[in-house]
């Protein structure tokens, strides 16, 4: 048993006393809002939806399941000895960022704006009238706290996407701690000037329907920076992926998930719903098949992982738009995202020597731009009034922006990170593989084991 340091249990301590802390929090009573008349004092203000509250409850539950789909998804590519530590660290930020949002991101989000850029921490702290608050603006026929669980399904899932980035090298309680930076510096200011009325995007009038720039684009730019600040793996795992089937069990539960990730950010059960359900379908449809078509295009053979990558990045893609343009403009959406994703991946791998050995960058930072911008060049009235003359510079200005402060603070966060403990492991961890060295933990597949004999990981059959 390794020996305990202070950074080593100031995590749990810290744990300790938001538990204690909670005790001391009064419960609310559930809001009711046939008890708050409108303005002509008889009719109440609000009036809940069943069907929407229903279709946002599943939605919930869909972009949950989102996260152990990432895990899966990214889990599959990497090598044999990083395989779990991959999927942990995708998996942990259900935790973190769930714990994170009762105290204090929820508010950072969606509370009374400071100056459009955040909200004041002190509106929703320790989740103090949610579950009295009167519904939230823009979706007024659900209760506030599944509107606030359903933007929370959001919030776990950005930064596990970093991981595919930083894999294979990056210390376990290094990223613990980047998630609840990222959650508070990145994502919250992000999901604030985006979406919240008084955001500063939202008063320019950029449109982003389900999360292009505050999921993929930060995503994206942090994965950019991680991958900067950790340099280059020592040796590139010559067995990866570890297990192309699990790639392809992550991407269908993606898939399935992502329809509560996009028709659910209608917030309710009605024609946009419907609408954002068959632009997500058919992006990443178009998308898969440009990955693997392309690749076949330059010699390679069609592969179950080239059609998985392609059809993420037009579920990525497609995100910002869902909402804003007509079914048969996904199909370019899909296509153009691959191609531009395919490309850019296949630049960074081989001409330059940057290490992201999942792609994230170019799949979710590229994916979620070229969303953002065909958002704007694409976007209709007849889908969605939202949509404004000149709205492509509008989105041209937005997706800049967020690119821009994500890449920044980010960096400054895994800098930060690596001040006050090292983001690497040690070349002997690294070698031995995350799984065991940071976990004390093995992959098993079909009927072998990986297992440590005199400082040798061999494979041991069962």
């Amino acid at each position: 048993m390794s020996k305990s340091t202070f950074k080593g249990v100031t995590p749990f301590f810290i744990l300790s006393f938001i538990a204690i802390l909670a005790l001391f929090v009064t419960p609310d009573a559930s809001f009711d809002p046939t008890k708050l008349m409108g303005a002509d004092g008889k009719s109440p203000k609000y009036v809940y939806n069943t069907g929407d509250i229903s279709w946002m409850l599943l939605s919930c539950a869909f972009v949950f399941l989102m996260t152990p789909a990432l895990a899966f998804f990214y889990g599959g590519m990497v090598g044999r000895k990083n395989v779990l530590s991959t999927m942990m660290k995708s998996t942990v930020s259900a935790g973190i960022i769930s714990v994170l949002w009762i105290v204090v991101q929820f508010s950072l989000c969606f509370g009374k704006s400071i100056g459009g850029f955040i909200g004041d921490p002190r509106t929703f702290f320790m989740f103090k009238n949610v579950m009295n608050g009167e519904p939230w603006s823009l979706a007024a026929t659900i209760p506030l706290p599944l509107f606030s669980f359903f933007q929370l399904m959001f919030a776990i899932i950005t930064p596990g996407l970093v991981v595919g980035a930083v894999a294979e090298r990056i210390r376990f309680t290094a990223y613990t701690l980047f998630i609840v930076l990222f959650g508070i510096i990145v994502y919250a200011p992000l999901a604030h000037m985006a979406w919240h009325p008084n955001g500063l995007m939202f008063k320019w009038g950029v449109l982003d329907f389900a999360g292009g720039s505050v999921v993929h684009i930060s995503a994206g730019m942090a994965a950019l920076t991680g991958a900067l600040v950790l340099k280059p793996r020592k040796s590139t795992n010559l067995n990866s992926p570890a297990n192309i089937p699990y790639v392809l069990i992550g991407t269908g539960l993606l898939w399935f998930g992502w329809f509560g990730f996009n028709a659910g950010s209608a917030t309710s059960a009605g024609s946009l719903a419907a609408y954002a359900f068959a632009t997500t379908n058919t992006s990443a449809a178009a998308a898969g098949l440009a990955w693997m078509f392309f690749d076949v295009l330059r010699g390679k053979k069609p592969s179950v992982l080239g059609f998985c990558i392609g059809a993420v990045v037009g579920l990525v893609a497609i995100t910002p738009a869902a909402g804003f343009v007509g079914v048969p403009q996904a199909i370019f959406i899909g296509f153009v995202a691959a191609i531009v994703s395919n490309s850019v991946a296949e630049f960074l791998k081989h001409k330059t020597k940057l290490d992201d050995p999942l792609d994230v960058f170019a799949c979710h930072g590229l994916g979620g731009i070229t969303g953002m911008l065909l958002t704007g060049a694409l976007g209709s009235k007849v889908v969605n009034p939202l949509v404004l003359d000149g709205q492509f510079l509008i989105q041209l200005k937005g997706m800049a922006f967020a690119a821009s402060y994500s890449f920044i603070a980010s960096f400054i966060i895994f800098k930060f990170i690596n001040y006050l403990v090292p983001l690497r492991v040690s070349e002997a961890d690294e070698e031995e593989g995350l799984d065991a060295s940071q976990h004390n933990e093995n992959y098993v597949q079909g009927t072998t084991l990986l297992v440590q004999k005199e400082g040798v990981l061999i494979e041991e059959v069962l």
